[in-house]
Order: structure tokens, then C-alpha cells, then sequence
């Protein structure tokens, strides 16, 4: 069975139990230090979890179940119109800015690891689109652009394999994300690249699959161990007013069928608020209540301390 990776990648595969390297086979993978322990192979995605330490296991993969994405649910044709007459109440700024950017410095034949990649993030056509690039999509849950599935706490590849990790509204899903931000760090090369765009002020999202949130100095301080390059507000106040503007609205739903009426309705009627942040993203009051930030970063041996973190606020003061 034709795997999706390269055979430069196959090769710097390892087991995350065991953290030994992986031996291929027709339908499976094994660890060279227990061959008891085996890693299933469904159409070309290796299934590399380590149940030990994820809110999945493989035969979550195997038997097809959803985790956090929705796969078994055919949309039909009249909510795929309704969805796309209905305009969105989030309008993000600046990632395919930070796409092109991070694009521009990248090697000519970059490997690019992408968290939570079974979709393709929005604004990411720069990174897709540059056919010099490997870009491997990996997340909990098949989809169109999945090359692997593993639990992020657990990367299943050997230390200095990627120039880039993009981690795209993915770290509030995770139960851990400094332990996420960690295995990044270990995975990229000497002065590798990180992309990660997280929520503030946002109300729940993917249901029971959604853990955290970060100011900009708590995004900063995840990513202490990287040397910044530029870091911001992604989507900014009017966003992070639609967002409440519409969970308000949605929490008078007594049903499935009413909820989605209440945010139908709160979508129509408050989506022109996020064009006020064209005007608002870059003054110091965005980052006190912005819905999200971003950041881009290099890795680097030396840790930010708090002190000098703190110096670092851009909020009005």
C-alpha cells in the first residue's frame, strides 16, 4: 500500500511509545523494539497513536468513528446553500500576509509539518500552491489533506526532520499545548520556522474539544522557547463582538433545529462588525480584546524569560 510521505520522511518515523524508529510493512507499521507493538496503515494514512497518552485510540481510526471532526454526516444540498448564502462573522487578517512571509524564508524544498491538517487553514494557499514544498498534513481525524494521523503530544518523527510546524486554531483543542509546543520544537531543524494562530476571545468551539484560551502574552510564552519574528492580532474586536453577539443569541436554543436558527440569524445581523477591525487591528486596545492572535517564530536555544516577557505587552497601559 503506497503510504503519503516521502520516503525521506518515511525513514525518520518513530514509534511514540517506544520512541524507537518504525518499520514499514504492507499494511502496518511496527516498532523495531517490540514488534508487538504495530500501527495500522488505512488507504496510504499511517494511524501512529499512542493511546497511552491521547483522547484517542487506533480503533477510534479502524472502525471509522468520528472524533473531532464530523466524517460519517453527509451534508445535504440544502444546508451546503443555506451555508453558503450565510455570511461569517470572522474575517481573518493577516494569515496568508504570514503564509507569504514564512514562504519567502523557507528552503526551496522545505518539508512543512501542518497540526491539525486534515483541512487546509485558511489563507495557507502560499504554502499549498509552492510545489518546491512537502507539506505534510497531520491531525486526529481524516479528511481531504490527511498524510498521517497522531496525537500532536506525540510526534511521530525524529528530532530536527521539519524547516516549518504550522499549528493553525489547533493548540485550544489540545489538552495539553506546552507539551504540544515542545514536540514541535524538538521535530523542527536548527532555526526552523513555527506558525501558530490561537483564540481569545472566542466561545466554544468543536464541543467538547476545546480547552484554552491565550491573551498575547500567553501565546508568547508558549512559544519562550523561539526567537520571535513577528507576532499580532489576527482578528480583533468586532470579530470578538459577532462571536458573543452570537453565542448570546444562540443560548436561548432549546433544540439542534433552533439553536441553528438563533445563529443564522445572529450571522445576517451581526457580520458587518468584523469590518471594524480594518480600522481597530493594530491599535493597543486590539490586544486587549482581540478574538485571536498569531505568531511567528524561529527556533531558538535560548528560553524568554517572564521578566522580559512582560515588557513585551502591547495593550493599553
Amino acid at each position: 500500500m503506497k503510504i503519503k510521505l516521502s520516503q525521506e520522511l518515511q525513514n525518520k518515523l518513530l514509534c511514540p511509545l517506544t520512541k524507537g524508529k518504525l518499520l514499514i510493512s504492507k499494511n502496518y507499521i511496527e516498532s523495531i523494539n517490540n514488534k508487538n507493538i504495530q500501527y495500522p496503515i488505512i488507504d496510504g494514512v499511517p494511524v501512529v497513536i499512542n493511546s497511552n497518552n491521547s483522547l484517542f485510540t487506533i480503533n477510534d481510526f479502524l472502525n471509522n468513528e468520528n472524533t473531532t471532526i464530523n466524517i460519517n454526516e453527509p451534508e445535504s444540498m440544502f444546508r451546503k446553500l443555506i451555508r453558503k448564502i450565510t455570511p461569517t462573522i470572522s474575517d481573518n487578517l493577516r494569515a496568508e500576509i504570514n503564509y507569504k512571509k514564512i514562504a519567502s524564508l523557507l528552503p526551496h524544498d522545505a518539508k512543512i509539518l501542518v497540526l491539525g491538517g486534515s483541512i487546509k487553514g485558511f489563507g495557507m494557499n502560499p504554502i499549498y500552491t509552492n510545489e518546491s514544498f512537502e507539506v505534510i498534513g497531520s491531525d486526529v481525524s481524516f479528511g481531504p489533506y490527511t498524510k498521517i494521523i497522531f496525537d500532536a503530544h506525540d510526534i511521530p518523527f525524529e528530532k530536527e526532520t521539519f524547516d516549518c510546524v504550522i499549528i493553525q486554531a489547533v493548540l485550544e483543542h489540545v489538552i495539553d499545548p506546552q507539551r504540544c509546543v515542545s514536540e514541535s520544537h524538538r521535530v523542527l531543524k536548527k532555526d526552523g520556522l513555527v506558525y501558530s494562530e490561537t483564540p481569545f476571545m472566542q466561545q466554544v468551539h468543536m464541543k467538547q474539544y476545546d480547552f484554552t484560551r491565550f491573551t498575547h502574552l500567553g501565546h508568547r510564552r508558549l512559544f519562550r522557547c523561539f526567537d520571535e519574528i513577528e507576532s499580532g492580532v489576527v482578528a480583533g474586536p468586532g470579530t470578538a463582538l459577532a462571536w458573543s453577539y452570537t453565542y448570546f443569541l444562540r443560548s436561548f436554543g432549546w433544540s439542534n433545529i433552533s439553536v441553528r436558527i438563533f445563529m443564522k440569524f445572529a450571522y445576517f445581523t451581526s457580520f458587518f462588525l468584523k469590518y471594524f477591525d480594518y480600522l481597530l487591528i493594530n491599535r493597543a486596545g486590539a490586544y486587549d480584546a482581540a478574538s485571536g492572535f498569531f505568531f511567528i517564530g524561529s527556533k531558538s536555544t535560548n528560553i524568554i524569560s517572564d521578566k522580559v516577557l512582560i515588557q513585551q505587552f502591547r495593550g493599553i497601559k
